[in-house]
């Protein structure tokens, strides 16, 4: 009877549903992964993770990546990243490539946050839409991660009857040297493993959602504003597999208090009547990692960036 209740309490939004935090604050958050009943979190993240390494976001008015490419004379921005794009003319986005290819940046203290709830063996698994791999330098393994959007980490010939497999160390000899690389089996060009439009996302990605997200208990998204699909719709299948098990939790962590008005929430409810389990915590995703890490007694040192990483 109560299963029942709560599930029409949240599909139907019929009564109260049944209370997971004893306040929708970070407080509330670390309390409920204190009390044990949170086992399987989901980290999703994007661009806006890495910045303070270094690396520009995508959108952010005249300092996000759209907004500094007029040196590329792209027909719109976006273009750098479009496949057809690319197969015309590939230089701008290998030029861009070297300015941002993996290895020039340091993680942040979000990266690191993410491999402790690894090492204290909470994490199921980070759903990643970045490209600068970060995540695995941090410490997270390739069975830790989704990397949505792709990665530098290997590099493929475009041509269909050939595909062949190019390393991290082919593709970075190729971009630092100012070469357009090209296959050298079919003379085709060789494109590093990232999702561009026009593509698909990896398969792996559809596959692991599956079994991932009726699972998760805790749904953490930071440095994303749920702009681009379908990384996105995986908000909408947490709760629609939340319909069944009630007991689930989500925080954003956004540096802009306007995220939600916007419409940039996922379909998270945090701050009507019937709010009960959605968290925004307005602040840098580094500060809201430290903060969360503090609150949960795990001693912080951010005096050393790290020997391994910035949480002992």
């Amino acid at each position: 009877v109560d299963f029942l209740r709560n599930l029409f309490s949240s599909t139907l939004g019929l009564g109260s549903p049944e209370k997971i935090l004893d306040e929708l604050t970070l407080e509330g958050v670390a309390q409920y992964i204190k009390s044990g009943k949170c086992k399987n979190i989901i980290c999703m993240v994007g661009a806006g993770i890495s910045t303070s390494a270094g690396i520009p976001d995508f959108r952010s008015p005249g300092t996000g990546l759209y907004a500094n490419l007029q040196k590329y004379n792209l027909p719109y921005p976006e273009a750098i990243f479009q496949i057809d794009y690319f197969k015309r003319h590939p230089e701008p986005f290998f030029a861009l490539a070297k300015e941002l290819y993996p290895g020039q940046f340091k993680p942040t203290v979000c990266h690191y946050f993410m491999k402790l709830l690894k090492d204290k063996g909470l994490l199921r698994r980070c759903y990643s839409q970045n490209i600068d791999t970060l995540e695995r330098v941090a410490g997270l393994q390739g069975e830790d991660l989704i990397e949505a959007h792709g990665t530098f980490y290997t590099s493929h010939c475009v041509s269909f009857c050939c595909r062949k497999e190019y390393n991290l160390d082919w593709m970075k000899e190729k971009i630092f040297s100012d070469d357009i690389p090209r296959c050298d089996k079919c003379s085709s060009l060789v494109k590093p493993d990232i999702v561009f439009f026009g593509e698909n996302l990896p398969i792996r990605f559809f596959t692991s959602m599956k079994m991932d997200f009726p699972r998760c208990d805790l749904l953490i998204i930071m440095g994303t504003s749920l702009q681009v699909q379908p990384f996105a719709g995986l908000v909408g299948r947490y709760w629609t597999c939340s319909a069944y098990t009630l007991s689930r939790v989500t925080i954003t962590v956004c540096a802009d208090p306007l995220f939600g008005m916007l419409g940039f929430g996922g379909g998270m409810d945090f701050d009507s009547d019937k709010a009960y389990r959605d968290v925004a915590h307005i602040s840098t995703c580094d500060d809201g990692c430290m903060a969360l890490a503090d609150l949960l007694g795990w001693k912080v040192s951010s005096s050393s960036p790290l020997n391994k990483y910035y949480f002992k």
